[in-house]
């Protein structure tokens, strides 16, 4: 009998055909959220599933009986209980590598838009409001020549200091780990300490994981630590900034700006941070082209298929339960 799996959302014809040709597949049909009970139901007798813009608690796990298999369609893992899945020795991978450049593509974009006020002048523009050219309308920030600070420094982060060097910045980066010297001088990155990662950057770009260690690494004292005009880019989650204190320091101009993919309470937004003009916000997009979609649904399809074979894909998210299972 062919695996039975399940699919959390329309991940697209060519990704479908790719799982149906080898196993029974049911996909769901709605681009909604999907609600913890639905999904225990969807997964009563199902051997793997596809799990695509949606959550997968820990009495999920412990409902699907027949679930040996768990292909994440994304980065982040904090949308699921690993630990559950691990207690039932089930593998579970992500799509590392396959949504990287796109996602520094847009934080790259959100520094741009943020420095040069480009909703503001879109707006401006639309609104019917330019009549004739004026010295001081809309001046933003130069980003030719300034402090580009990483907060994290793995493939995403090393992926916008690419971005940077096109615009002769200076890159510091902060991460618990010192990359290769090699990435740093390919790079022309300097490792610093915190303190100093704060205090000197003009533009602070957020890409760390989430973890209980990382949640709310950004607050009211470390945007103290900012100089006053400088900018906050965020496209890791929405959860290592205090968005209330975000919130609090851009009105009392404690930075000049921010980027935001990301947010707290998603899709909930700081009702503060939607009524400040010097901040651009983005419905959590970083992955969000057509070429990145469709490469994270064949990595994570293709990682699903492996699983149920008994292959160790590349992206597994807990090693240890697949060499439990290689020693059994």
């Amino acid at each position: 009998m062919n695996p039975r799996i399940y699919i959390t959302r329309p991940v697209g014809k060519e990704t479908v055909e790719m799982l149906a040709a080898r196993c029974n597949v049911t996909c769901r049909e709605q681009d909604l959220p999907l609600p913890p009970a639905e999904l225990a139901n969807a997964l009563r007798d199902m051997d793997g599933l596809m799990l695509a813009g949606a959550r997968l608690p820990g009495e999920v796990v412990a409902q699907a009986s027949y679930l040996r298999a768990v292909s994440s369609v994304g980065v982040g893992y904090d949308n699921l209980d690993l630990a559950a899945c691990t207690a039932r020795r089930i593998p579970v991978t992500n799509t590392v590598g396959a949504v990287e450049e796109t996602t520094a593509d847009l934080a790259f974009a959100l520094l741009l838009a943020v420095a040069r006020r480009l909703p503001e002048c879109d707006r401006y523009v639309r609104e019917g409001h330019w009549r004739y050219w004026q010295w001081t309308l809309l001046w933003g920030a130069d980003v030719y020549g300034k402090t580009l600070g990483l907060y994290g420094f793995g493939n995403i982060g090393q992926a916008v200091a690419r971005r940077a060097r096109g615009f002769n910045m200076r890159i510091l980066y902060y991460s618990r780990r010192r990359v290769p010297e090699t990435v740093e001088a390919a790079l022309n990155a300097q490792r610093v300490d915190r303190g100093t990662l704060l205090a000197e950057s003009d533009f602070l770009s957020l890409h760390m994981p989430l973890t209980p260690e990382t949640r709310h690494s950004i607050g009211a004292a470390e945007l103290a630590r900012m100089k006053p005009s400088a900018y906050l880019i965020n496209t890791a989650r929405g959860q290592v900034v205090d968005e209330e204190a975000l919130a609090e320091g851009l009105q009392q101009h404690a930075i000049a700006g921010a980027g935001l993919d990301v947010f707290e309470q998603e899709p909930h937004v700081h009702p503060t941070l939607l009524t400040l003009p010097n901040v651009v916000l983005a419905p959590h997009v970083g992955s969000g082209t057509a070429e990145t979609r469709a490469r994270m649904a064949r990595v994570a399809a293709q990682n699903l298929l492996d699983l149920l074979d008994g292959k160790r894909p590349k992206t597994l998210l807990n090693p240890e339960v697949f060499d439990q299972k290689a020693r059994v």
